[in-house]
């Protein structure tokens, strides 16, 4: 006889500023430290599912918080069945619309419950997802980096097997683009894949130079090379571009995939399982990726890709980038520049000790 399904109890936060193993430069602020919001969701059967989401900056924080445990009071007494939980977000949600700080809240609220779902039935949630856990190649990714004040962080990360390395552009200049690019480049010899990440920081006029200018360096891809919503600028760029584009961490729900999928607007897709609608959203961009044949790789959230990662069809890269690993009792383990999903649920526990020092909002 199956396990009933257990029901939410309540939904608790608390926010953190994590520190994080080196800095993270972007073409428009440097991440020094990671602000986190941790969710619990609390069910009746004892077991509590667990997620974070990463605020980007402190500033929103104490909105997150608040905004997830308001909602969270709505959902006491429903059944933890994240399909039928999306649907009532998206009816709740449509006339406001759930971009920005609401699609946060929603992706993170489904994370939590499938990882109740799996500690109840005490498996990874890639089981539940039909799939197996599995090594899935993983680049280690940079902020803005100089080739030679960088060369040992970077011979590291070839130490720890890696096979891709990504970096940031777009801070200066295309000639310091170019410097830095050839500089790593020949760092990294020829076998090692590498990618630059623009952060939307040009436009597209300027971002069809850039790349043309970086074609030697036999890149595997550009990054957002313009604004995450000039659909038709991505476009306009991947029509001449001989290096392959990359975009959506910044695209909000299948929806966002498929008006961007239509518009021609990338090479490759990169969902953000935070703003995606989480493991239920990224299930459904994960069927439009296979149909439409486009390789799908991680954002962020390295514990919960390893899962999702492991069951989409078009699966590529999964991004290294560790936010969390200082606040958890197993951090994630590369192992030669693989990262395995680990159970059950998600693989999540918070170490309280360190919660408790980097506490910020209870």
């Amino acid at each position: 006889m199956s396990k009933p399904v257990p029901a939410i109890r309540g939904v608790k936060t608390r926010a953190i500023v994590a520190p994080i193993a080196r800095p993270v430069k972007t073409a428009f602020a440097t991440i020094d430290a990671a602000p986190l919001v941790l969710i619990d969701v609390e069910t009746d059967s004892g077991i509590t599912g667990h997620s974070y989401l990463f605020a980007y900056t402190k500033l929103t924080l104490k909105a997150l918080t608040h905004l997830i445990e308001e909602i969270g009071r709505e959902l006491v007494g429903r059944p933890v069945a994240p399909f039928d939980l999306m649907a009532a977000m998206d009816a709740k949600f449509r006339l406001l619309s759930w971009q920005g700080l609401v699609g946060m809240a929603v992706s993170g609220l489904d994370m939590a419950c499938w990882d109740a779902l799996g500690k109840a039935a005490e498996k990874p949630v890639v089981e539940l997802l039909g799939g197996s856990p599995k090594p899935i190649k993983a680049y280690d990714s940079y902020g803005v980096v100089d080739p030679v004040a960088d060369e040992k962080a970077l011979r590291r990360s070839l130490d720890r097997g890696f096979r891709g390395i990504k970096i940031k552009g777009g801070d200066g200049d295309a000639a310091n683009d170019e410097r830095v690019v050839a500089g790593v480049r020949a760092l990294l010899g020829p076998d090692v894949a590498l990618m630059i990440d623009f952060n939307q920081s040009l436009d597209p006029a300027e971002a069809t130079r850039r790349i043309e200018r970086l074609a030697p360096y036999d890149l595997t891809w550009i990054e957002e090379p313009v604004a995450q919503e000039n659909l038709l600028g991505h476009a306009k760029v991947r029509a001449t571009s001989p290096t392959p584009i990359q975009a959506g961490e910044n695209w909000w729900f299948p929806r966002g995939f498929a008006e961007a999928i239509a518009a021609g607007a990338s090479d490759f897709i990169m969902p953000d399982l935070m703003k995606c609608g989480g493991v239920t959203g990224w299930l459904r961009v994960a069927g439009q990726a296979e149909a439409a044949s486009i390789p799908m790789s991680s954002h962020l959230f390295v514990e919960a890709s390893a899962h999702v990662l492991a069951v989409t069809p078009t699966a590529h890269w999964l991004e290294f980038l560790d936010f969390a690993g200082a606040i958890l009792v197993r951090p994630v383990e590369i192992v030669d520049g693989t990262v395995t999903a680990r159970g059950p649920g998600l693989g999540l526990e918070w170490n309280e000790a360190a919660v408790a020092k980097y506490l910020v909002l209870q």
